[in-house]
């Protein structure tokens, strides 16, 4: 009987399960939060440790290795720029509507900042991994650990390259979904 009337009025035959369809955004935003928070805590934490040990060492042992001090530096530095994304990040997510629309623009922003985060860490391979092996160097270590070091350095590299492309599919995946929503 349903049918007979939907076709009567020219209705769709069909539907969404909205609670379903719900489900599944709060799932991956907050799939995505969960992510997002450990690895900004984790690189915060970790920089912040590797780079104050890196300077303690340095300064106890009177060592002039300026790579390593520099180094240091770098990783102090980028903690504090991850800090601050992430209090930005974070003071943003008051913008989004409670909707479903809200929750999946919101789901897709965090995607679009792990996309960023992860070209983030992928560019900060380089400058660390060029000052590990100049202050390696200038300890006089022999070349097979600057050799190793580097080798650490390429599949650190091409790991982050993994990561970054999962997240460029989920953030594509939930631009789908968005698109499907908004055509219905």
């Amino acid at each position: 009987m349903k049918k007979i009337w939907d076709a009567q009025n020219n209705e769709m035959l069909f539907g969404i399960n909205e609670k379903t369809m719900n489900n599944l955004i709060q799932s991956n935003k907050n799939k995505g939060q969960r992510i997002t928070n450990t690895s900004e805590l984790l690189w915060i934490v970790v920089n912040i440790l590797a780079g104050s040990f890196v300077l303690v060492m340095n300064l106890v042992k009177g060592n002039e290795n300026v790579f390593m001090y520099l180094l240091a530096a770098w990783m102090l530095g980028t903690s504090f720029i991850v800090s601050a994304s992430r209090v930005k990040r974070i003071s943003s997510n008051k913008k989004y509507d409670r909707s479903m629309l809200g929750d999946l623009e919101h789901a897709i922003s965090l995607a679009g900042y792990q996309i960023w985060f992860s070209i983030l860490g992928r560019w900060n391979v380089l400058p660390v991994g060029l000052l590990v092996i100049l202050g390696l160097w200038d300890s006089g270590r022999s070349i097979w650990v600057l050799i190793a070091v580097m080798i650490f350095f390429i599949l650190s590299n091409y790991a982050s390259g993994w990561e970054h492309r999962i997240y460029l599919k989920r953030k594509k995946e939930l631009e789908n979904l968005k698109n499907k929503l908004e055509n219905f």
